[in-house]
């Protein structure tokens, strides 16, 4: 917000695994802040009990995928859809357009194919 980074999710963690001199300490920062804020608004907010019926396995497996789609679309949803789409990037447009299209499929499979 005040130097001019690109806050995507994807890009900010890989950058942990590759650090540049300079460059670790607000990459720690920020995915400190990502963990450490929804344990916070737990305990202030009131909300109802969440419940997740997907089995463990296919949670780990959809993160996994999630993880090297980042990869082959060179960013993630933050990235493309926040960022880029503010910046008028034509890539993160097209990305955008193709992530919502691809969930929008996934549903249909999921819940008409597949029928849970």
């Amino acid at each position: 917000l005040l130097n001019g980074r690109i806050a995507g999710i994807s890009g900010v963690i890989g950058g942990l695994f590759k650090p540049v001199k300079g460059d670790l300490a607000w990459r720690i920062a920020f995915v400190l802040g990502l963990l450490v804020a929804p344990l916070v608004y737990v305990q202030v907010a009131i909300l109802p009990a969440l419940q997740i019926d997907a089995h463990f396995a296919t949670l780990i497996a959809a993160g996994l995928l999630v993880g090297v789609g980042t990869r082959y679309g060179s960013g993630c949803t933050s990235g493309h859809g926040v960022c880029g789409l503010a910046r008028l990037s034509p890539r993160s447009i097209c990305a955008t357009a193709l992530f919502m299209v691809a969930g929008f499929a996934t549903v249909f499979v999921v819940r008409h194919v597949v029928g849970t």
